[in-house]
């Protein structure tokens, strides 16, 4: 008997640790990305195009090779990561925000001006993502905000469904019609009442749409409507480097590739385990 509660005891603990590794793991690997892409640059100091290193293999003076301008791909690439990373975050604050505010307005708001949005809301849903991305980016070519702006304009939709979503659902407890019933404004409502009952699904919210974000700007970039190619994005390095691995330079298309794919992953993983801590079990709206 003692032997049989030792054992559940065990793997309780067990569980418990294995539920912290997969709370904290994403965020230290995000954590760890984000201070390679700061970190690098700095200590490689400013650097310059030199012809006589193209393209050299991994291993000697640069430890991930050369590009085919001679810069060192690392460096090059901890600048794209921090680039993607940084318009990653602009685009996920942006649309949250944008989610938000038109969520809580329909609620406030509701009757024709919650149904004026919601059709709204299944307009921009209608429309293809990347197809819009590159209309908007091309208008202001190599503009980082027009990025920001073209990927934010696209996302804020799922972000307001799921704030009208709880809001309806925090409405029908019934205090937030004795809270009317006592006077309150609508001003006072939502910022007392509505926007405190989904601050953890915003939150959530916000980091799932960093993997997307990443992405979104990686492709409009590949595509050449993005960043400029001075301006080392990840999207940037990979379009560079469709050329360069024709002339068997494969490093250039792998470093970049797989730093992409770590942010990537880093930012959906962090954004699981956001939901699984914040979030009670069988609430998640966000999957």
């Amino acid at each position: 008997m003692t032997a049989t509660v030792d054992s559940k005891k065990t793997e309780s603990r067990w569980a418990a640790i294995g539920y912290r590794v997969q709370l904290f793991a994403p965020w230290i690997v995000l954590g760890g990305l984000a201070l390679v892409a700061l970190g690098w640059p700095m200590l490689a100091g400013d650097q310059v195009a030199d012809f006589a290193r193209s393209l050299q293999a991994p291993g000697g003076e640069a430890l991930l090779g050369t590009d085919h301008s001679g810069y060192d791909l690392g460096v090059r690439t901890a600048q794209g990561l921090r680039i993607s990373l940084a318009i990653a975050v602009a685009c996920a604050v942006l649309a949250t925000l944008v989610g938000l505010v038109v969520g809580v307005g329909a609620v406030t708001v509701g009757g024709w001006f919650d149904a004026i949005v919601m059709r709204l809301v299944d307009g921009v849903n209608a429309l293809p993502h990347l197809v819009v991305g590159v209309v908007i980016a091309a208008m202001w070519r190599g503009e980082p905000i027009a990025i920001v702006a073209s990927i934010a304009l696209t996302h804020w939709p799922a972000v307001a469904r799921v704030v009208r979503a709880e809001l309806l659902e925090a409405t029908s407890a019934g205090w937030v019609e004795t809270a009317r019933l006592a006077g309150a404004s609508r001003t006072f409502i939502a910022t007392r009442h509505l926007l405190p009952a989904v601050s953890g699904q915003v939150l959530v919210a916000m980091t799932v749409l960093l993997p997307h974000a990443v992405w979104h700007e990686t492709t409009l970039s590949f595509l050449g409507v993005g960043l400029s190619p001075d301006e080392a994005s990840l999207g940037s390095l990979l379009g560079q480097a469709r050329g360069d691995v024709l002339t068997g330079a494969w490093w250039t298309l792998v470093v970049p590739g797989v730093a992409l794919m770590a942010a990537a992953l880093a930012c959906a993983a962090a954004a699981s385990s956001l939901r699984r801590a914040t979030l009670p079990p069988g609430g998640e709206v966000w999957r």
